[in-house]
């Protein structure tokens, strides 16, 4: 991020809609700027650029809605369905697993697509599997294999739509409002970090888990919609370019740990995914069942330890601009890896020792990780080819990603054996380490990040 982007466009990020259009409608969309010539948007801030706020509102109503299923699932598990420690470890394995089935692959597809095309497909996939979670609550059926098996398809689902959400910003804007773009967007999920779990603890407590999911499937449909009436300039690879699939995948590999720095950020990212994953797999039992949070409660403290996910997209410019893109990125990295120690404190305290112990606690890791992420993903967009955006993203979402499924196993596992409190312990002594591969890299001696040659 250069000095010139400006600290305002972060600061400014904030604001979401949806939309809505029929079957017949949407054919005519997806093929109508099929032969659109490249046109880079409207100049100044992206406030005055409507195709970028379409998707944007699109995507801040699927991110809401997404934080809704995301405390709704595991509550359902712990609360209705009785699961123990290992089936909430095998619930979160198999919403993670893609990464490490389709991870690479998808990466490399999906460079061979229309990104916003995909996008569409997978909203289209993720709003029909969770269909099927009230359907069999209300029919009586619904047992823990049905989750796993929901909770597969929308992680698979998942992994095309975050590889080409993160590969499709190039695309929708100039290469001077990538960092505005970047900063709108990883706020808006703070945003909905910030009220969308205290609403889905509400929903939870009047409808039930299975019935708030519905909310969820709601706003994949809205954001789907969204993305119908978006247009991108999006120039796709000659038939001619495309290698082997197995070439293109080593590219992209060889891309991603070429590169000293980003192999630096492949190594603390994927380290503070494995430990955090560990704790996050047990966080419903030791918040539902050991300190006996409510789905309230237990929603309130993440959005309010979401503030500080929203006060960091908003710093991150300044922070950039005092300490440099290079000291940002391990300055950040320390900062959320040793967040998490207080974390299995909480136990020791009474309850409301323990809310004001985990807000805090949650307001600091969001804080940091926004810093870290604005940052490094930027970077990482600004240095990558355009053809090879995909398959950078989908390289490093195997890397970072694929560890989660085997964490959130080895959690259940262990939370079975030892006891979910000394599990939560492991995963805080971990993700301390999370913070060295960038602290002992190059970030330090370079101020400002190599620039990216489009």
């Amino acid at each position: 991020m250069s000095q010139s982007e400006s600290p305002e466009t972060i600061a400014a990020a904030r604001a979401e809609s949806p939309s809505g259009m029929s079957r017949a409608d949407a054919g005519d969309a997806v093929e109508a700027d099929q032969g659109a010539p490249p046109a880079p948007g409207p100049r100044g801030s992206l406030w005055r650029d409507g195709n970028f706020l379409t998707m944007w509102g699109g995507q801040a109503l699927s991110q809401f809605g997404s934080q809704i299923t995301e405390l709704a699932l595991p509550v359902l598990a712990v609360l209705l369905l009785q699961a123990t420690e290992a089936q909430v470890g095998y619930l979160n394995a198999a919403a993670m697993a893609a990464f490490l089935l389709v991870g690479l692959p998808a990466g490399a597809w999906i460079d061979r697509m229309r990104k916003r095309h995909v996008m569409i497909w997978a909203d289209a996939v993720r709003a029909l599997a969770l269909s099927a979670v009230p359907v069999l609550y209300l029919t009586g059926h619904l047992e823990m294999w049905h989750l796993y098996a929901v909770a597969l398809v929308v992680g698979i689902a998942t992994v095309f739509f975050d590889v080409s959400y993160q590969s499709i910003v190039p695309s929708l804007v100039r290469p001077d409002q990538i960092a505005e773009a970047n900063g709108k967007l990883e706020s808006t999920q703070q945003i909905a970090g910030l009220s969308g779990p205290a609403v889905a603890g509400w929903l939870v407590g009047i409808l039930t888990a299975p019935l708030a999911i519905l909310t969820t499937v709601g706003t994949y449909v809205a954001s789907l919609i969204a993305l119908l009436r978006t247009r991108d300039h999006e120039q796709l690879r000659a038939p001619e370019d495309h290698a082997p699939l197995h070439r293109e995948i080593a590219e992209g590999l060889r891309w991603v740990f070429g590169n000293p720095f980003l192999r630096r950020i492949v190594g603390t990212t994927g380290i503070s995914n494995l430990f955090s994953t560990f704790i996050f797999t047990l966080m419903p039992i030791y918040y539902l069942r050991i300190i006996g949070f409510t789905p309230e409660v237990m929603g309130l403290v993440f959005s309010l330890g979401a503030v500080g996910g929203l006060l960091g997209a908003i710093a991150t410019p300044r922070i950039v601009a005092r300490v440099g893109e290079g000291r940002a990125i391990p300055l950040s990295a320390i900062a959320f890896s040793l967040s998490v120690i207080p974390f299995p404190l909480a136990v020791l305290l009474p309850t409301p020792g323990a809310f004001a112990l985990l807000v805090v606690q949650g307001f600091v890791m969001s804080f940091a990780v926004l810093v870290y992420n604005i940052t490094q993903v930027t970077f990482r967009q600004r240095i990558t080819p355009s053809r090879l955006l995909g398959r950078m993203n989908a390289s490093i979402r195997f890397c970072v990603w694929g560890v989660m499924p085997l964490s959130a196993l080895a959690a259940g596992w262990l939370g079975t054996w030892l006891g979910t409190v000394p599990a939560l312990w492991i995963g805080a002594a971990g993700s301390v380490l999370s913070a060295l591969p960038v602290v002992i890299g190059p970030f330090w001696r370079t101020r400002d990040l190599p620039p990216g040659i489009r």
